[in-house]
């Protein structure tokens, strides 16, 4: 589920079968991260407030983000700053905000919320409405397969 409210907001809301403590691992661990997250290579650093999150192209030759960790709240709330720079146009724009809530549900499985807000002045980037779509159902089907998607050619 996906709801937009002016472009400034975005909410995506799924299920996992996994637990809050997998979805933990996998939205924090760069190994994890680079199997469904387009290869992007995450520098290891601390979970902590105010810690970088500096992610690199999957060769390494090019800084696609340098983000804040905002809040870190294991396994159930993870908040970080957000700006794209493996784009002039999308690095040009004004930084965004992206909260990650987990929470247990039926049976071992996970809600997962994930909110993409502070888009007023980064039109561009909310735009990208696909990129988490993807993003997300890549998560799912690697907690519930161990299989990301395939690559894409």
């Amino acid at each position: 589920m996906t709801t937009m409210t002016e472009t400034t907001t975005q909410v995506y809301q799924l299920y996992i079968r996994a637990t809050p403590e997998q979805v933990w691992d996998a939205i924090t661990n760069p190994e994890t991260i680079a199997k469904y997250f387009h290869g992007a290579q995450l520098d290891p650093g601390p979970l902590e407030v105010g810690a970088s999150r500096r992610t690199w192209s999957p060769d390494r030759s090019r800084l696609w983000g340098d983000n804040t960790i905002l809040e870190c709240d294991p396994p159930r709330r993870f908040v970080h700053t957000w700006r794209s720079l493996y784009d002039d146009e999308l690095a040009a724009e004004d930084e965004s905000r992206v909260t990650w809530e987990i929470e247990p549900a039926r049976g071992g499985t996970s809600k997962l919320t994930l909110v993409h807000d502070r888009l007023e002045g980064a039109p561009r980037t909310a735009a990208s409405v696909r990129g988490w779509s993807f993003i997300l159902s890549n998560l799912k089907t690697l907690l519930e397969t161990g299989d990301p998607f395939p690559a894409e050619e």
